[in-house]
C-alpha cells in the first residue's frame, strides 16, 4: 500500500475553522488513513497526474459547496456543514483547487453510508470518482455500505461491487395550500417532548436500517419535529429544516401510508405557498400524491448497497429519508 506524501498531511493546516466545525481526532486520523491508501498515481491520465487526495477539512466547506453548485447541487455551505459534522471524506486537490469530494457516515459497528461524491465537470473520466470511492470504501472495512447513485456514477458503484436495491424519487416546489391532515379517532400530531428521544430513535433504526441516535437527536434538539401519536403512544414522526432552495421534509418514519401523508401534510399545509424538497421511495405510493400537492417529480437516484443491510423503507415505516447523501 502506498505511503502517503509528507506535504499531504499537512493539508487542513492553516488559519483554524470555527471549532464547531472541526472534526474529532479520530475521525481526522480515519481520513489520513484513506488519503495513505489511495495517493497512487500510476494509473492517472496526464491531465489528472497532479490530482492528489487528502482529507476533508472544515476549511474545505465553501470550495465543496462551490463544486456543488457547478454540477446543480442546491446545497448550501450551512448543508455541508450539516453533513461534516456527522461525518468524514477526502477531497480531490489539483494545483491547490478542490476538484472532487466524497463523505462517508459510519452507523453502528457495522453499517455506514457514502455520498456527496463530486467531480468537476471539466475533470470526469479521468478516475478521480473512483479514487476517491476507493478511498472511502478502503478504510470502511467490512461494513456493509448504502449509497444512492445517480444515473452517471451508478455503472463505476456497480464495479465497485454495489447493487440496486430499489430507487428514490426526489419532489420539490412551491406547496400548495392544503388542509389539516385528517386524522382518526385516537390519533394526533403533537410536538416532540424530551421522553420521546429513545422511542424515536427505535422507530428510525427499523425504517433506516440504520443506527444514528447522535444524529437523530440533533434533529430532535435543532429542528422542527411533529410526532404522530396514537392512543397515547409515540408510532412515529417527521422532521423538517431548512435545506437547499428551501425546506427539507425528512426522515418520515410512520406506521402505515395514512400516518405517513398526515405528517407530510402537516408540513405542507404549515409552509403553504413555500418551497419544500421530500425524498421517497419510488414504490411507496407517495409521488402521486405528492405531486398533488404542488411537489413535483424532479429526478431519481439508485438505492445500492455493497453488502447486505437489514429490511428499510416503507414496509419498516420509513417513507422518506434525511438527504440522499446520508440516507
Amino acid at each position: 500500500m502506498p505511503s502517503a506524501r509528507r506535504n499531504d498531511t499537512s493539508a487542513c493546516s492553516g488559519r483554524a475553522p470555527h471549532r464547531s466545525l472541526v472534526p474529532h481526532d479520530r475521525k481526522t486520523m480515519a481520513a489520513l488513513r484513506l488519503h495513505a491508501a489511495t495517493n497512487d498515481d500510476s494509473t492517472l491520465t496526464a491531465l489528472t497526474s497532479n490530482v492528489r487526495l487528502r482529507p476533508f477539512c472544515a476549511s474545505d466547506l465553501e470550495a465543496a459547496q462551490a463544486l456543488s453548485a457547478g454540477v446543480n447541487w442546491p446545497h448550501r455551505v450551512e448543508d455541508w456543514q450539516f453533513a461534516f459534522a456527522h461525518g468524514t471524506g477526502v477531497v480531490a486537490e489539483r494545483d491547490g483547487s478542490v476538484v472532487g469530494t466524497a463523505l462517508r457516515w459510519l452507523w453502528g459497528t457495522d453499517r455506514a453510508t457514502l455520498g456527496l461524491v463530486i467531480v468537476s465537470p471539466a475533470l470526469q473520466g479521468h478516475g478521480i470518482g473512483r479514487r476517491l470511492m476507493t478511498a472511502l470504501l478502503q478504510d470502511s472495512g467490512r461494513r456493509n455500505v448504502l449509497l444512492h447513485a445517480t444515473a452517471e456514477g451508478e455503472p463505476l458503484y456497480e464495479r465497485l461491487g454495489f447493487r440496486s436495491i430499489g430507487s428514490i424519487r426526489q419532489h420539490q416546489g412551491i406547496s400548495a395550500k392544503t388542509a389539516r391532515p385528517a386524522l382518526a379517532e385516537g390519533e394526533r400530531l403533537r410536538p416532540v417532548d424530551r421522553h420521546d428521544a429513545d422511542v424515536l430513535a427505535t422507530l428510525d433504526v427499523k425504517a433506516a436500517g440504520l443506527p444514528r441516535p447522535s444524529l437523530l437527536r440533533r434533529l430532535l434538539n435543532e429542528e422542527e419535529v411533529v410526532v404522530f401519536d396514537r392512543d397515547g403512544e409515540a408510532v412515529g414522526f417527521s422532521v423538517l429544516r431548512r435545506f437547499g432552495r428551501g425546506h427539507a421534509i425528512g426522515p418520515v418514519v410512520a406506521p402505515d401510508m395514512a400516518s405517513a401523508r398526515a405528517l407530510i401534510a402537516h408540513w405542507c399545509h404549515l409552509y403553504a405557498g413555500n418551497f419544500l424538497r421530500i425524498d421517497v421511495d419510488a414504490e411507496s405510493g407517495l409521488p402521486e400524491w405528492l405531486e398533488s400537492l404542488g411537489l413535483q417529480h424532479a429526478g431519481r437516484v439508485t438505492a445500492m448497497v455493497r453488502g447486505r443491510l437489514p429490511p428499510r423503507g416503507p414496509a419498516c415505516g420509513g417513507w422518506a429519508l434525511i438527504t440522499q447523501a446520508m440516507g
